[in-house]
């Protein structure tokens, strides 16, 4: 069944993709008919969680090789798409245009890291992890410098930072079902999660990527077209990426115009909203450091790099990494032009969506002000009570700009709910990616590979599936904690991995001479020193050091690393030499797999 369907891969989501925009065109109807602007964001969340879930049973499978890499059938271009997918997060989608719109300069850090990083990923990392044949990252580690101390140290690093992530996930997917249901945060979340358990639980990685590659065209319809419809209206064409720079002159000008004052503390108890929670701060040597701890996480991050084990050869693996960098090209230099057009309708005085120098009460009557102020997003307050809205009465929290722009454009309901419906596709591919990497890491590198190893098939998925639910249940926990913001919780998630696996797993495959005690003082000092000097800055206790703070705490944790794996490795004994063949042999791009083939 599976070789079938992956032959007619082209017909299958063609198919699906003309489904999506018949339903899309059904629901312009629905609204032409007076249906309302919920009925109608139900509808979407409804029809888009049903097809994944629909992709998550067909794909059930009880066999390990297709459960943890997909049956490694995934063809380049699709592995790309959803690779895209399971990369484009909640923090992409729903987070990142917001932190350009309130932060600007800054945020570009992220943009470049994140993108960036697919050139280490291409260069240093996948095709050979590829070749090496393994299920997990830490089956990577364990294998290569030998031993289980190196594989569970591998696993600490990878639930640590994947933990991190998929919280953050679940925060954007308990964001969106507030908005489109009506229901608390609080609540959203655990309504996120049951869509997210849907997808995986079933199908393991075959039945997330082939539901991934259908969230990517859902997710990228939705950024794009609002985008699209904004900028031909606006009149820098349908394709504003080169031309909205007069937009961004024009907002400075009327920034400069209105004069924007330091809002008043607790103001409705929102004051709060105006700022990104742990927003990145300057640029030049702070863009620069945040810049690298996002692309060697990229290139650390085990549910990305776990994405490339899937696809039928080496050659594949390194095509699917040019794929998934255009995929991902196609939303990330769209985000900084949707932050500049919706910030410009709210400004520009010429346009009939602005609300700032607009009376209090004509503001305070408009539908999309009451809607997401009813949920706890939005807030005016006229603090100077001169009865006219001023720039800095207004208040939003960063995490609803994507989501709240058709509204704030004045576009139809129907592009609302296809926001919406995109935003949950990104949140929710990556927790499926996420919550897959933590449970395979713990059934197949902690259960099987330590503490049973004759456990059977079954017994291992059924350990996978458990474990699977616990996890996504306690990140849901967390993420309603709100302990921090989307984008922060990412961040952590990248500095974790990088100062925890980037060396072990660069210098594991381009310097046969690390052993395992190289690689695990590597591991434990980077992720040790990384994690004391997030607690010291985080909670205050300490100054930062060379102005590098809590977001970008991998510049402490990966020299620490290197050290330490470069020092101990040179103190301790050479691997033998099968193992040195062995790393030579990854390097050379044809051939068997190394697991394959031992």
């Amino acid at each position: 069944m599976e070789g079938g369907f992956t032959k007619n891969l082209g017909k299958v989501y063609a198919l699906y993709t003309l489904g999506f925009l018949v339903f899309f065109a059904f629901m312009a109807v629905l609204e032409s008919l007076g249906f309302s602007a919920e009925t109608i964001g139900i509808g979407f969340l409804l029809f888009t969680i049903g097809i994944y879930a629909l992709i998550g049973w067909l794909s059930r499978t009880a066999e390990v090789d297709a459960y943890y890499v997909a049956g490694r059938e995934v063809p380049a271009v699709y592995n790309g798409m959803a690779t895209a997918a399971d990369w484009m997060s909640g923090a992409s989608f729903v987070a990142l245009a917001g932190g350009v719109y309130f932060g600007g300069y800054p945020y570009l850090g992220f943009i470049v890291g994140w993108t960036g990083g697919y050139v280490l990923v291409n260069s240093l990392m996948a095709p050979y992890l590829r070749k090496f044949g393994c299920y997990t990252v830490p089956d990577f580690i364990g294998t290569r410098f030998g031993g289980n101390f190196a594989r569970v140290c591998a696993v600490v690093v990878l639930v640590v930072a994947s933990f991190t992530y998929v919280t953050a996930q679940i925060a954007a997917t308990g964001t969106i079902a507030a908005q489109t249901l009506g229901v608390p945060f609080e609540y959203g979340v655990y309504m996120g999660l049951l869509g997210i358990f849907i997808c995986s639980m079933l199908g393991g990685m075959r039945g997330v990527t082939w539901t991934q590659v259908a969230q990517y065209i859902v997710l990228i319809i939705a950024y794009l077209l609002p985008l699209i419809w904004m900028s031909n209206r606006l009149g820098y064409g349908i394709i504003p990426h080169f031309s909205y720079g007069e937009g961004v002159h024009r907002i400075a000008e009327l920034e400069s115009q209105y004069g924007l004052q330091k809002a008043a503390e607790n103001i409705a108890g929102v004051s709060v909203l105006t700022t990104p929670q742990n927003a990145p701060s300057g640029g030049g040597w702070k863009m620069i450091t945040l810049a690298i701890c996002m692309m060697a996480g990229t290139a650390s991050l085990p549910h990305i790099l776990m994405r490339y084990f899937t696809t039928p050869s080496v050659r594949a693996a390194r095509k699917s990494v040019a794929w998934s960098l255009l995929f991902i090209l196609m939303l990330y230099l769209s985000a900084p032009a949707l932050a500049t057009l919706t910030k410009l309708n709210l400004l520009d005085p010429n346009l009939p969506t602005s609300i700032i120098g607009k009376p209090f009460e004509e503001v305070s009557a408009l539908s999309w002000i009451q809607h997401w102020s009813s949920i706890g997003m939005v807030a005016v307050a006229d603090q100077n009570g001169d009865g006219i809205l001023q720039l800095n009465e207004f208040f939003m929290k960063p995490d609803i700009v994507v989501l709240a722009t058709p509204e704030i454009a004045g576009l139809p309901a129907v592009i609302s709910g296809l926001v919406a419906a995109g935003g949950l596709a990104a949140a929710m591919s990556t927790a499926d990616g996420l919550l897959l990497a933590i449970a395979n890491a713990l059934s197949h590198d902690l259960y099987y590979s330590v503490i049973d190893p004759k456990a059977d098939t079954r017994k291992r998925l059924i350990v996978a599936r458990v474990l699977l639910v616990f996890i996504g249940v306690a990140a849901a926990y967390m993420a309603a904690q709100k302990l921090t913001g989307i984008l922060g919780a990412v961040a952590w998630a990248f500095d974790f991995a990088c100062s925890g696996l980037f060396f072990p797993l660069v210098l594991g495959v381009w310097w046969k001479r690390a052993n395992a005690a190289g690689a695990i003082a590597g591991m434990v000092a980077g992720f040790v020193v990384g994690s004391w000097y997030l607690y010291m800055v985080f909670n205050g206790l300490m100054d930062p050091w060379f102005q590098i703070d809590h977001l970008r705490f991998g510049i402490i944790g990966m020299p620490a690393s290197l050290i330490a794996m470069v020092v101990v490795t040179l103190l301790t004994p050479a691997p033998s030499k099968e193992v040195q063949d062995m790393v030579d042999e990854v390097r050379i791009p044809s051939g068997k797999t190394i697991l394959g083939s031992h």
